[in-house]
């Protein structure tokens, strides 16, 4: 059986492939990932993070072409990238913070922490800074609770924060592009299941 490629005739690419996706070298990984799993509907979440990880964030290009070729709803690749934290719709910082919300979290002061960040940083939870150094995020749960109130940078976990240590850690963070560690262990690099932004 021939295969029918469908061409745009704009983009010039195979399948209606938009010319700045095809040109990018970091395409063709997610290009074998979908072969790789042949285009089937229920590989969406791995196709979403090699994706992610080629390309840092997903865009609504890569989201459409992905929805194409696995012959699913653009709504449903939305939905999915929208639902998960790990997975970005606008390009990342350098540098990431993510503060739980979560019950024992916000019990503990974790919006606190939100709004001291967002002052310290000039940037709104969400988002990423003017220069690009930092973007902070909100999640629902970490589920590390007995350490509340609990945030990420760049993937190591640190517990039992105040807003004032919090925006220390992010500062030494900026400055020296390391994490800092705390006297009494506290920070661990994360070792849950999924990828922590």
């Amino acid at each position: 059986m021939r295969e029918t490629i469908v061409r745009n005739p704009e983009s010039k690419h195979p399948a209606g492939i938009p010319s700045e996706l095809a040109s990018d070298p970091r395409f063709q990984a997610v290009e074998r990932t979908i072969k790789q799993f042949q285009c089937r509907a229920d590989a969406l979440i791995e196709v979403l993070h090699v994706a992610q990880e080629a390309f840092g964030y997903l865009s609504d290009e890569l989201m459409a072409h992905v929805a194409r070729q696995l012959k699913i709803p653009f709504s449903q690749v939305y939905g999915v990238a929208t639902f998960y934290h790990f997975f970005s719709l606008e390009p990342r910082g350098a540098h990431t913070c993510v503060v739980c919300t979560g019950t024992a979290c916000y019990v503990k002061r974790s919006a606190e922490i939100v709004t001291r960040l967002e002052q310290e940083f000039d940037v709104k939870a969400g988002k990423t800074t003017d220069d690009g150094s930092l973007t902070l995020s909100t999640v629902r749960c970490l589920g590390t609770c007995g350490q509340a109130p609990v945030m990420v940078l760049d993937g190591e976990t640190m517990g039992q924060c105040t807003p004032d240590s919090a925006a220390a850690a992010v500062t030494v963070l900026l400055e020296s592009g390391r994490v800092p560690s705390t006297d009494d262990g506290r920070s661990r690099r994360n070792r849950g299941g999924g990828n922590i932004p």
